[in-house]
């Protein structure tokens, strides 16, 4: 079974952060989708391949709750992990954690939807079998 946890490292550049050196609130959502994209990249299902498939991954709900600043040149996990998915959606959580001091900087959650290239919802356990099950082995919340 395929572990629903991913971590990606990252270290917080300059131009990420605003006039009070700390990083700028939309950029952890920025850091979200770095998360997102590598996780499914190393689960064997990157974003190109699902879009060279005609799937894609829309956001339509996303939120952050911020707990502690992230200041330049500090080094962050970004912890990302499936929250739940079925044929229709899937929900992904996040978590940014300070790599050194262990401190939960802030959390979050994206909803996004399976669509094919006209942007109509796509029934996933019909239309790519393969992935739905890959998807049901990474965590329990998975089904109908």
């Amino acid at each position: 079974m395929m572990e629903n946890l991913a971590e990606t490292k990252l270290r917080v550049r300059y131009q990420e952060t605003d006039q009070m050196g700390v990083v700028y609130h939309a950029n952890y959502l920025v850091w979200f989708e770095v998360g997102r994209t590598e996780m499914m990249r190393e689960r064997g299902f990157s974003y190109k391949d699902l879009e060279a498939r005609g799937l894609l991954l829309p956001v339509v709900d996303i939120h952050c709750k911020y707990e502690y600043p992230a200041r330049y040149d500090d080094p962050v996990i970004v912890r990302t992990k499936i929250g739940e998915f079925n044929r229709s959606k899937i929900i992904f959580s996040y978590e940014v954690i300070h790599q050194e001091t262990g401190r939960r900087l802030a959390k979050g959650e994206s909803i996004h939807l399976w669509v094919n290239q006209e942007m109509k919802r796509v029934n996933l356990k019909h239309s790519f079998p393969e992935l739905y099950m890959q998807l049901s082995r990474l965590t329990a919340k998975g089904g109908e």
